[in-house]
């Protein structure tokens, strides 16, 4: 008889969790105890029989109501297993234990299933598959991205692969009050997590300068599961008009070109960025979110 058992963060077997995410169907980097460790305020688990299949629950507590909510630099999360089917996820969601009062967090697009009683919404990623010829893919650039790739050449922009953290997280955190607020900590727990992925080979950074040597964009990728995840990126402003970044991005699908990758962009649902990862062929990926709110009565105004 299936069981799915609500484990607290010391009850975690994290050795047969890992085993669980490397042979999901679904599985994702996100999930791994490595990047939840580093990234999650606080996580507890879902687990069916023996790790069959998985959901972390990351939460936090304010007031002294406990929250689930979505870490910084983590793109989904949801149900991991093998066969996920929308049963799977009904039952797992009716799991979550009834403490976690307030629920704000991404599934990942193989739980991508209505389940009724909740009310599920759509979010938008963008992916890329590398498996095919460079020539193929840059024909399938749009013509504005061509452009701004050969405006780059013609300036002598110069692209660097295993640049350094460094370099990609200052220039980001300069330009995350654009689109959201990130706390300083939360960069420095990337820059742990990067450490710790670059020594396993599944990290890497490419970074974009002038021929003077002025940084004017930088990356980190990821990889698991067949998936090079464009994690997080820095863009100077002088970078914009020179085609900074569509030069970088070129040069990983240039060099990754013919291999069992696909690109992910992690997003977006802000359309200039939507409209930026299709303009080098992107597909859409859809996946669901969830905001639920359980808090008493008195403070759901506060969650409005």
């Amino acid at each position: 008889m299936a069981t799915i058992a609500y484990l607290t963060h010391g009850q975690i077997d994290q050795q047969k969790w890992d085993a669980c995410i490397d042979d999901a169907g679904n599985g994702l980097i996100y999930a791994y105890s490595v990047y939840l460790n580093s990234m999650a305020k606080n996580w507890d688990a879902l687990v069916l029989n023996d790790y069959e299949a998985v959901m972390p629950l990351t939460w936090n507590r304010k007031y002294r109501i406990h929250y689930l909510y979505q870490p910084p630099f983590t793109a989904c999360l949801g149900v991991f297993g093998k066969n996920i089917n929308a049963e799977t996820v009904a039952a797992f969601l009716e799991a979550v234990p009834a403490k976690f009062s307030y629920w704000d967090i991404y599934f990942n697009s193989g739980n991508l299933f209505p389940v009724q009683g909740y009310n599920l919404y759509q979010r938008m990623n963008y992916v890329l598959n590398l498996n095919n010829n460079y020539e193929t893919l840059f024909n399938a650039y749009r013509e504005n991205t061509r452009r701004n790739i050969k405006r780059s050449e013609q300036y002598g922009l110069v692209v660097t692969r295993n640049a350094g953290v460094t370099d990609a997280v200052e220039l980001a955190k300069k330009q995350a009050g654009e689109y959201a607020s990130i706390p300083a900590g939360d960069f420095a727990n990337f820059t742990k997590l990067y450490a710790a992925l670059y020594k396993q080979e599944k990290a890497t950074t490419y970074a974009v300068h002038s021929k003077e040597g002025r940084l004017l964009a930088a990356a980190v990728f990821f990889f698991s599961h067949h998936r090079a995840y464009y994690i997080l990126v820095g863009n100077h402003p002088d970078g914009k008009t020179l085609g900074a970044s569509h030069a970088l991005i070129n040069t990983f699908i240039k060099d990754h070109a013919g291999e069992q990758w696909l690109l992910d962009f992690e997003g977006s649902d802000i359309p200039g960025l939507a409209h930026f990862y299709c303009s080098f062929g992107a597909a859409e990926e859809k996946y669901s979110a969830i905001r639920l709110n359980r808090l008493p009565v008195w403070m759901r105004w506060m969650k409005k």
